[in-house]
């Protein structure tokens, strides 16, 4: 028997043109197309570092900023669509908007990304930065505990802010009088 590797574990196009036209599969087809694994998303080291500077740059901002409760997430092996969530909170809607305004400040002035799109600033609440591989959520802290977004992606790897090169004085804002 022949060993079974990358292409071959892909569905014959005539077993796919048979499924299209015949709405009800044998039992036999659709399970063997259904108990295929998905394919795996790989991302390459150079993208995955590029991903953690940026949710380091972010998360590190908002402690300088005096947001509360900073944490990093890698969603890597949860979802192909991002890498990194940097999730923050906030006492005051100025203060929500004076973290997100300089995230945007370090990482499109000093690292040279560019934001795909934000949401909530109005409101002021949760405030959503999408930077494509890295995700950043601002919370008042009533959203937060409601939203919990920490259950929700609780298996993801909470990454120490430590291992980001945030060093003790970065984390206590107060030190810094």
């Amino acid at each position: 028997m022949r060993a079974r590797h990358g292409r071959d574990n892909i569905p014959k196009l005539s077993t796919l043109s048979s499924l299209m036209k015949n709405p009800k599969p044998t039992s036999d087809s659709a399970d063997s197309i259904l108990s295929q694994p998905p394919p795996k998303a790989t991302r390459t080291p150079a993208v995955t570092d590029r991903s953690r500077e940026l949710a380091a740059a972010a998360a590190r901002t908002a402690i300088v900023n005096n947001g509360s409760d900073v944490l990093v997430l890698d969603v890597c092996e949860q979802t192909a669509l991002f890498d990194y969530f940097v999730i923050a909170t906030g006492t005051s809607r100025r203060q929500l908007h004076a973290i997100s305004e300089e995230i945007d400040d370090v990482l499109q002035k000093e690292l040279g990304d560019q934001r795909l799109g934000i949401e909530g600033y109005e409101d002021s609440r949760w405030i959503v930065l999408d930077y494509g591989s890295v995700m950043i959520h601002l919370f008042d802290e009533e959203a937060r505990a409601y939203y919990d977004l920490e259950s929700l992606w609780a298996d993801a790897k909470i990454v120490p802010l430590a291992e980001l090169g945030l060093s003790e004085a970065e984390l206590s804002p107060r030190s810094k009088s």
